[in-house]
């Protein structure tokens, strides 16, 4: 009778330790999705007009090499698609300047939503901003008119957006709804780095200056 082999204990310790260390961070990117929302509605009197609603969303870029989406690009890009309300007048509106390579990563996501994904809906850029806060700064102009606005990353990543956006135009913030970004199970292994990445920012007070708005006249309460 042949011999059972054993699994050595190290194997089923690191097994255990990658498990567990995906249910955190299935656990900070779903908290994340819920954070610094706003009341999704622009007001009574236009949501009781017979006028069709309008909705934006805002695509925040990630550096990119090339004339290729990449991998991170290429998830925010299908993550801002399927955030799209199809019961409105809908713009998708991608941030990124040419960080890391001659073209914008706000052209380079537009190639991939229509030459890859297909989309045919109305499209504006920012060219130019190279960070989280000059992507909100460059956005607010071509969001102001929308009636609700989904802010999309990877999770912990839009919760920074919406909280920018919070200090800046707190007007505008109230707009704001979820996001389809956290989906249980899907992209794994950015779900992990986003939370190391956001649990590092928090405990060395980084995400607090990078979260800073360009004016903070308005300071809007944590929801």
């Amino acid at each position: 009778m042949p011999t059972r082999r054993r699994i050595p204990p190290a194997v089923t310790t690191a097994a255990a330790g990658l498990v567990a260390l995906w249910l955190w961070a299935e656990a900070v990117d779903r908290r994340a999705s819920e954070r610094w929302l706003g009341s999704g509605a622009r007001g009574t009197a236009d949501a009781s007009s017979s006028a069709r609603r309008s909705h934006a969303v805002v695509v925040l870029g990630y550096g990119n090499t090339g004339e290729s989406a990449n991998l991170v690009n290429r998830f925010r890009v299908r993550t801002g698609i399927r955030s799209l309300d199809p019961t409105a007048d809908n713009l998708l509106v991608l941030c990124g300047g040419p960080v890391h390579s001659s073209t914008s990563e706000a052209v380079i996501m537009q190639r991939y939503a229509r030459e890859r994904l297909g989309y045919a809906g109305p499209t504006a850029l920012d060219t130019t901003s190279r960070s989280t806060r000059e992507n909100i700064a460059h956005a607010i102009p071509l969001i102001e008119g929308a009636d609700t606005i989904a802010i999309v990353s990877n999770a912990p990543h839009a919760e920074m957006g919406r909280e920018i956006l919070w200090h800046e135009r707190p007007d505008l913030a109230v707009r704001l709804v979820r996001g389809a970004e956290h989906r249980l199970g899907e992209a794994p292994v950015l779900k992990i780095l986003g939370a190391l990445r956001a649990t590092y920012a928090r405990r060395t007070a980084l995400w607090r200056r990078s979260a800073r708005g360009i004016t903070q006249a308005v300071r809007p309460p944590r929801p």
